[in-house]
């Protein structure tokens, strides 16, 4: 626009109406005679009134505005002596060449865009493919190393238990006593280890989810209260459970969610001090069954709580307390099975752990309901 504004004042200053430029009509007017030169004139040209206009005042003016289906920019003005010219600039041609500018320039960009895209995703592609291809042969790495050592870990973790229990009706040394129940413990963890290890590869490869069975909750919770309550009744540590008379189902894969309510109850036993309390709560509320697990242990910061389901997290404090695989492998069975996984807690008042699943079916109502066993 400014380019053609400084061409019409170049050729109304200077140009002659017999030799104008092109897309371009120049009229002068003097001593009332008007000069149009040989081209053909536009309809509407000259703007006659402008010429009449700027002969009076001396001034000059300028205009853009459409006519005959185009725009044109016209400029009158005083030329030498008591001549008075007047420029029409036909707009259409560079209007039309913008477009086309404006045209290939967005071609050219959303080709440009394509092309890094296609690119992008061709170098991702080499670039994720063997990422990926390790990471699966990792996880069966990991699976197969599982399963491998599971028979033998729980081998030697019986053969611990029945030294343990015969050291305890033998005439050995205290600490004799103690090394092989510690022997026993340690065994046990390693096949916790073991036994997360091979959940988290299953898991990240998807076939631990969702879908499943009808899985009574209730049942499969007190199933891992009478499995923990050896270790319980070791440490003097009283373990109840309380439930709905009827049935607790969820749809999803025992084994997987078994591990998740052993878990939590590992994990209330680990950290409740000798002559505690685990209490386990089950029940239904608004379509989503609930399991409690709450203890009188050493409790935590809740500004740590979030922070519980990270791995090898570990707690603040000398102790440094370490919560490994456990707890996260926890989260990912729960929220694999669509459920959700909180926890409240105060140092030194306990920690409350609530575990949430959708309930298969409408079981036992609305309303949050538990009994005794």
């Amino acid at each position: 626009m400014a380019q053609a504004k400084r061409e019409l004042w170049y050729n109304a200053t200077f140009g002659a109406p017999s030799t104008p430029p092109g897309c371009t009509w120049l009229f002068f007017l003097d001593d009332d005679v008007l000069d149009d030169g040989p081209l053909k004139v536009p309809p509407g040209f000259p703007l006659h009134d402008d010429l009449h206009a700027v002969r009076a005042s001396g001034g000059t003016v300028e205009r853009d505005f459409e006519l005959n289906g185009t725009r044109y920019l016209v400029l009158t003005q005083r030329g030498a002596g008591d001549r008075t010219a007047q420029a029409v600039f036909d707009m259409r041609y560079q209007l039309a060449d913008r477009r086309h500018l404006l045209l290939a320039l967005a071609i050219a960009e959303l080709g440009g865009l394509l092309a890094a895209a296609a690119l992008g995703l061709c170098v991702g592609r080499g670039t994720v493919a063997p990422l990926a291809e390790a990471l699966a042969r990792q996880r069966r790495f990991v699976t197969d190393a599982s399963h491998e050592l599971r028979t033998p870990i729980a081998r030697a973790y019986t053969r611990a238990q029945v030294l343990a229990r015969w050291a305890r009706s033998a005439d050995l040394p205290d600490d004799h006593r103690h090394s092989l129940d510690q022997l026993a413990s340690t065994i046990r963890g390693l096949g916790d280890v073991v036994d997360d290890l091979l959940l988290s590869a299953r898991l990240s490869r998807g076939s631990e989810g969702p879908a499943g069975r009808p899985v009574d909750l209730a049942a499969l919770a007190e199933s891992a209260v009478a499995t923990e309550d050896e270790r319980a009744a070791e440490r003097r540590i009283t373990l109840t459970v309380a439930r709905p008379a009827d049935p607790v189902v969820v749809i999803g894969v025992e084994t997987a969610l078994r591990r998740a309510v052993d878990e939590l109850l590992a994990n209330a036993v680990r950290h409740t001090p000798e002559g505690g309390r685990i209490d386990v709560r089950l029940g239904v509320r608004g379509g989503q069954v609930e399991l409690t697990v709450e203890d009188t242990g050493e409790g935590f910061d809740q500004v740590e709580a979030e922070r519980l389901f990270d791995r090898f997290h570990r707690g603040p404090g000398d102790q440094e307390r370490r919560f490994g695989l456990g707890l996260a492998l926890l989260r990912e069975v729960v929220t694999g099975h669509g459920g959700t996984v909180e926890a409240a807690g105060h140092p030194g008042e306990g920690a409350r752990f609530t575990l949430r699943l959708p309930a298969a079916g409408a079981v036992g109502g609305t309303a949050l309901s538990t009994g005794g066993r």
